[in-house]
């Protein structure tokens, strides 16, 4: 699989100066500025369903640069992105069930709808409870049911599935992969899905053969038990953070069990069962290097691809040092505090910047909607694009909320990261869709400012930022 994912990356970088629409940007003419959206990042700012502003486009030839972002149309990061997206869970399931059926659909156009809405597509669900669960559970909850006799996604029906309806509805190209927090506890030593806070020698899954035949077919039945609701599950990611052993549920998984229970179980069980869905290893952090030594393990080149979050660019110099053709993908965004400040907002162009300028072919928020708390079912706040009020059936779009529609809106599926080069402090992200070229810049001063930006065909532009912006600019 890894194989053919390779060469058809091969073969789109072949063709470069195409754009994913069809439409040439190499060539003789230069690409020129044609549009400029932009949303308010200014403290105190009120963000709305439908954040995305136009900004009347002032640019004009620069012939000396200063500060500029330096684009290379030429050098193509990742040939086939497939966009920005956010994670499904039961609490923010439940907060959108309790909306009044024509608040559910504004909600969902607001986050899903590619042409009216922010067009989110790439997105996340757990299989059975994350820390945003409402609480701790499984799809297996009798012990020692190898045969999965009992196994049920009911729980999800009304909340997690729901949402994931309601969005599809919406996007028709709306994508999902999922990941467990912890497998059901009777299948680790701890008998407990929590992730082992105090008692981290028993945070393991069992290393017996009958639990890895018993947990691929656990994935089995899920994935067929969701397509069942005509949910496609494309990708399972096979551990969150194997590298954790919270309070809530978790699972340390060292990169060598992960292999084996997927390679001689998972695999062989999806293939009898006729599924296509993907195998990604992961979702690995920073802490441990799994993901590096993961990718040393005799029969990794097989796998489909490397979920990773909060990690450095050292990690992605180490994997680009030994597995150069391994496909990536970015599978949680920063969750701060439940804050949702502005200055936290302005921060996400760099955090996206970081993952797509390295290779992942997504970048990937963390909790798309919560309940008035901001809680997870442990106590603690986290940010969100959106929280409902359950009592007062009430919508507030958060900070958050305006760069993620910003960037979705103009990150589409089938388009291209490029190589581009941002002055000191400064952030940017470029690419080639549908749209264009767009190239990512922001303007943190309180006043308009110009920001240069030099094209390697030769196009050198300055263009005026509103204040207090994070800016897509077109080229056309």
């Amino acid at each position: 699989m890894l194989k053919t994912i390779a060469a058809k990356a091969g073969a789109m970088l072949a063709v470069s100066g195409v754009m994913a629409g069809g439409a040439a940007l190499a060539g003789n003419t230069a690409p020129k500025p044609a549009a400029l959206y932009y949303v308010n990042l200014a403290d105190g700012a009120e963000v709305t369903a439908h954040p995305v502003l136009t900004a009347p486009l002032k640019a004009a030839a620069a012939a000396e640069p200063a500060d500029a972002v330096e684009v290379d149309l030429d050098s193509v990061i990742h040939p086939n992105l497939s966009g920005i997206g956010g994670a499904f869970n039961e609490i923010g399931g439940e907060a959108f069930a309790g909306l009044s059926p024509e608040k559910q659909r504004e909600l969902a156009e607001a986050l899903f709808n590619p042409e009216t809405g922010s067009g989110l597509t790439l997105c996340r669900t757990a299989v059975g409870a994350s820390d945003f669960g409402l609480s701790e559970y499984s799809y297996s909850e009798v012990a020692d049911d190898y045969e999965m006799k009992h196994f049920s996604i009911e729980r999800d029906v009304p909340t997690v599935i729901a949402f994931i309806k309601a969005a599809q509805a919406e996007n028709a190209g709306l994508r999902i992969f999922a990941s467990p927090w912890s497998p059901p506890g009777w299948m680790k030593k701890s008998g407990s899905m929590d992730g082992g806070k105090t008692d981290k020698a028993n945070n393991v899954l069992k290393s017996d053969p009958a639990i890895y035949e018993a947990y691929a077919l656990y994935f089995t039945k899920y994935v067929q038990a969701y397509a069942g609701h005509g949910i496609e599950i494309e990708r399972l990611i096979i551990q969150n953070e194997p590298d954790m052993n919270p309070k809530y549920p978790g699972c340390d998984m060292p990169p060598e069990q992960m292999a084996d229970l997927t390679f001689n179980y998972i695999r062989p069980a999806f293939e009898d069962a006729g599924l296509t869905t993907e195998l990604w290893a992961g979702s690995f952090r920073a802490m441990r290097q799994d993901a590096e030594t993961f990718v040393t393990i005799n029969g990794a080149e097989e796998i489909d691809g490397l979920g990773l979050q909060y990690c450095r660019t050292s990690t992605f110099d180490a994997l680009r040092a030994t597995a150069p053709a391994m496909p990536l993908m970015h599978t949680e965004g920063k969750c701060n505090n439940g804050r949702n400040s502005m200055q936290q907002a302005r921060a996400r162009l760099g955090e996206a910047a970081m993952w797509l300028n390295n290779g992942t072919e997504n970048y990937c928020y963390w909790n798309m909607v919560l309940n008035e708390s901001g809680k997870s079912a442990w106590g603690w706040k986290q940010n969100s694009l959106v929280n409902v009020d359950r009592d007062a059936g009430t919508v507030t779009y958060n900070a958050d909320f305006a760069p993620i529609s910003l960037l979705s809106r103009y990150i589409r599926p089938g388009g291209r990261s490029l190589k581009v080069t941002a002055p000191k402090g400064k952030d940017a992200i470029a690419v080639k869709n549908r749209d264009g070229l767009v190239v990512f810049v922001q303007n943190n001063e309180a006043a308009p400012a110009s920001q240069d930006i030099v094209l390697s065909s030769g196009g050198t532009y300055r263009i005026e930022l509103p204040a207090n912006a994070l800016c897509a600019v077109v080229f056309q």
